[in-house]
């Protein structure tokens, strides 16, 4: 069987590079649009799903809106502030293939949430930001735990052009800010690239 794609950064599994690229474009561009779709929504319904299934806090009912809260977002600007992001860092994930990006996605979207649940502030927290800060440090941790070069240099780039965003993941005396999103985001991106770093049964280990 064909090693991980994660642990070699390049695909030797049959599929070329450029249809990983394609694939990813397709795949961050309908994330985005179904965001949008909901921001149209949400618009038109004068915010109301915010309050709706927006995640509260140590609130029972704010289990399951675990499940919601990245899709909702407090105005356009709020989304615009996340698109962005979003479509660089997923599509950098999804290079190393579907099954990477959608564990990443989702160790990042429920890290956050459980982390928001668990120590947020006591407004109701909405955005993607969460997952925006999973995907990021997938990507800046990954090639250590790979032992790949070339994805440690490209972490390297990451960092020196983006790594500013991590002062997010600080405790900030800002309500509109939820730094514990962040912070959880943030820790499942790390699970995220610990998980994936283990060969799964039957593959062989390739280091470039």
């Amino acid at each position: 069987m064909a090693p991980d794609s994660t642990r070699k950064g390049w695909s030797r599994s049959g599929s070329t590079a450029a249809g990983r690229a394609r694939t990813g474009l397709l795949v961050v561009g309908l994330f985005v649009l179904v965001l949008y779709v909901i921001e149209i929504i949400n618009t038109l319904m004068l915010r109301s799903l915010n309050g709706m299934f927006g995640l509260r806090p140590r609130s029972l009912d704010g289990v399951l809106d675990i499940l919601t809260f990245p899709l909702l977002h407090a105005n356009l600007a709020h989304l615009f502030s996340n698109t962005l992001p979003l479509i660089i860092f997923g599509f950098l994930v999804l290079l190393s293939g579907l099954r990477v990006f959608f564990t990443t996605l989702a160790l990042s979207w429920l890290a956050s949430g459980v982390a928001v649940w668990l120590i947020g502030g006591f407004n109701i927290t909405i955005g993607a930001s969460g997952l925006v800060f999973g995907l990021f440090a997938f990507l800046l941790v990954r090639g250590f735990f790979n032992r790949n070069w070339w994805q440690i240099l490209l972490s390297v780039v990451l960092f020196l052009t983006y790594g500013g965003i991590l002062f997010g993941i600080l405790p900030t005396v800002a309500s509109f800010v939820s730094w514990q999103a962040h912070l959880g985001g943030a820790g499942g991106g790390v699970l995220a690239a610990l998980l994936l770093s283990v060969p799964r049964p039957g593959t062989l280990r390739v280091r470039p």
